[in-house]
């Protein structure tokens, strides 16, 4: 699939450098707000780069965890903002060093399916990290395992999701760029210690192992930096002009921002007495 042409035209909307005070809900009203609008063809096709500080974005899943409440004062001790995401999958760390990439097409322009979305993002980092020996299996051990995490030396740096919405695909990775894998991979495995209590649930969640975690500065030995990947990936997509969201769409965008806030605050527990 060759999307990374030079004959593709693309939307890029950078908020790697805006973490401050913005919460992780808003990307993800971001993305279903892209697309609609790539969906229903008012807009190109479009990369999203985006950044948050200390957050723990959870699944449905973990949210039903025995003793959620718990897990998630653990992590607000820790220095970490936990939200629920509306979706599938598991816990993920989101902090200064992890870049979150979006890709949004539109489902009517070519056929896109699951796994198609999957290899679209794999071929964009295997571009951005060409001398990187990238693979795409699961790591037993990891966070948020799947069948498309992506590794090097069996220690994965990234994983992939999707989410579709009104004829648009928005299909997203985050990519441990700085830091310690393994340190964030340790912050989780205690929300899940902490969040079960050693009690018996019919979903089997991971049992993490950090040491099968690590950042892309840690696995290729060199210091490599956020600014510095979403530099290479604008030089990747033919540096399209950056367009945020035109005040047209800012209507559509506050609508799906309340529709995943309210739903959040639905599934957040109470807090401990």
């Amino acid at each position: 699939m060759p999307v990374f042409s030079e004959e593709t035209e693309w939307r890029f909307w950078d908020q790697s450098l805006s973490a401050k005070n913005r919460s992780a809900l808003e990307s993800f009203a971001a993305d279903d707000t892209l697309c609609e609008l790539v969906g229903s063809g008012r807009s190109l096709p479009t990369v999203r780069t985006w950044v948050h500080d200390d957050t723990v974005v959870l699944g449905i899943q973990d949210h039903r965890l025995p003793h959620v409440e718990a897990g998630m004062e653990l992590l607000k001790e820790r220095g970490y903002q936990p939200i629920v995401r509306n979706s599938g999958g598991l816990a993920v760390v989101l902090d200064a060093g992890v870049l979150n990439i979006s890709l949004v097409l539109s489902e009517k322009e070519s056929t896109i399916d699951i796994s198609a979305g999957y290899d679209l993002m794999l071929e964009l980092v295997r571009a951005l990290f060409p001398e990187a020996p990238i693979e795409a299996y699961e790591i037993v051990g990891s966070y948020c395992p799947g069948s498309y995490d992506l590794s090097i030396g069996g220690q994965k740096f990234a994983g992939i999701s999707q989410r579709r919405i009104r004829r648009g695909v928005a299909v997203q990775i985050y990519l441990c760029i700085e830091g310690s894998g393994a340190k964030r991979a340790e912050l989780i495995r205690d929300f899940y210690e902490t969040a079960l209590k050693d009690e018996e649930t019919k979903f089997s969640y991971p049992e993490i192992k950090p040491e099968v975690m690590a950042s892309l500065s840690e696995l290729l030995n060199r210091t490599i930096t956020v600014p510095e990947v979403v530099l290479d990936l604008y030089g990747l997509i033919n540096m399209p002009p950056p367009q945020p969201l035109l005040p047209e769409e800012t209507e559509l965008y506050a609508f799906y921002l309340n529709r995943v806030v309210e739903r959040n605050q639905k599934m957040l527990p109470k807090p401990l007495e």
